[in-house]
């Protein structure tokens, strides 16, 4: 598709590849790296990161939804993917056509779906709720009725089991020891059952830097594929190298001078008191860039300049140093010259974490992949 504004997401595949490479590092040979590309690979751009992925070493891809799995079988990629989420059992159906692992948790969703017969085999991944509360079956009694659900149908086949920890990212360490000791006994429990030849998966990106040594047969590589941190804890301990793969750009497209006590965009919530210099960029929260980045700074030349005026739906007014040509590029967020804005900044002016930004910055906003 031609790109007719001036804002584009410049996304670093090479970035991507030398974070996968920088976990590989630390697990043992046995583990394998489930990539996580849900929500559109964090809003990097879901196809681009699987394939991008899988060449750099992953072995497994996991989504959010079955949508986003088929995505990426009609975008031709074979490898392995799991849905994380729930799925209607009506669906299941299409989750085997495609060669899709589906997650399962629930005796009545097994029941719903033991008169279907999958051609090929339908595959799933059990999720066990060791203290996240989100889904996942939380009792002995709950896995042996699943377990007596899975051995009605022939043409399923459970090939995991996983959970996920709600405080890996934290310096404390006892709610998440608590979970680890929780798994181990579940495990403990499909023993018994004699399901234990399946795959085994606990580490997400932030309990995976912390004790890769004990991640069992996959990490599921998410946020930190991105080169972005899961917590300010996991960065300043600096386990590990990441390189951010997502920059932000726009160029000016109008600049003014104003006269002192002249106004900037809605509501008047600036007025100059000298004569100065204002840039507009076409970005807006339309886009995703949000109104509560009114007083952040941009990238001009290298040299911080700050948004002034509240962030309009398409539209974003900067206050400027001097005149700049029309066409001047400008950084939101990455780095210019020797500057940088990172991803981390962003997120804490808005009073969010880093996942959530690259998810909202919209499909308005281009993507444009390098490598070398």
């Amino acid at each position: 598709m031609d790109i007719h504004r001036n804002t584009w997401i410049e996304i670093d595949l090479d970035a991507i590849a030398y974070n996968i490479k920088q976990i590989q590092k630390k697990l043992p040979k046995e583990t394998k790296v489930m990539a996580v590309v849900k929500a559109n690979g964090y809003g990097h751009g879901s196809v681009q990161i699987a394939k991008q992925a899988l060449q750099a070493g992953s072995d497994y891809l996991a989504v959010a939804l079955l949508e986003e799995a088929i995505k990426l079988r009609e975008a031709s990629i074979k490898a392995p993917i799991l849905v994380l989420g729930w799925v209607p059992p009506e669906s299941a159906i299409v989750a085997a056509r495609y060669g899709i692992t589906l997650t399962v948790f629930q005796q009545e969703w097994l029941e719903q779906i033991k008169g279907y017969t999958f051609s090929p085999p339908l595959h799933l991944h059990l999720k066990v709720d060791t203290g996240m509360g989100r889904i996942g079956i939380r009792t002995e009694q709950e896995l042996k009725d699943i377990s007596q659900a899975l051995n009605e149908n022939n043409s399923i086949y459970l090939t995991g089991v996983f959970t996920h920890f709600s405080t890996a990212d934290e310096s404390e360490s006892t709610y998440f020891d608590e979970q680890r000791t929780r798994f181990k006994n579940t495990l403990s429990q499909l023993k018994e059952l004699r399901m234990e030849k399946i795959n085994v998966h606990i580490g997400n990106s932030a309990s995976a830097i912390r004790l890769p040594e004990a991640m069992y047969d996959f990490v599921r590589f998410g946020i930190s594929m991105y080169g972005l941190y899961p917590s300010q804890e996991i960065k300043v301990k600096g386990e590990i190298e990441l390189k951010q793969a997502f920059s932000l750009h726009s160029r000016l497209v109008h600049v003014k001078k104003i006269n002192p006590g002249d106004c900037v965009s809605y509501g008047c919530t600036y007025q100059a008191e000298a004569e100065e210099w204002i840039g507009t960029l076409p970005i807006g929260y339309g886009d995703g860039w949000l109104r509560k980045m009114q007083g952040f700074s941009v990238l001009v030349d290298g040299k911080r300049m700050p948004i002034v005026g509240r962030i309009c739906m398409d539209q974003t007014m900067i206050k400027l140093d001097q005149a700049y040509p029309i066409g001047t590029k400008v950084t939101l967020i990455g780095c210019q010259n020797d500057a940088c804005i990172s991803m981390d900044e962003v997120s804490n002016y808005a009073e969010t974490i880093n996942y959530e930004i690259p998810c909202i910055l919209n499909d308005r906003i281009p993507r444009i992949y390098k490598e070398q």
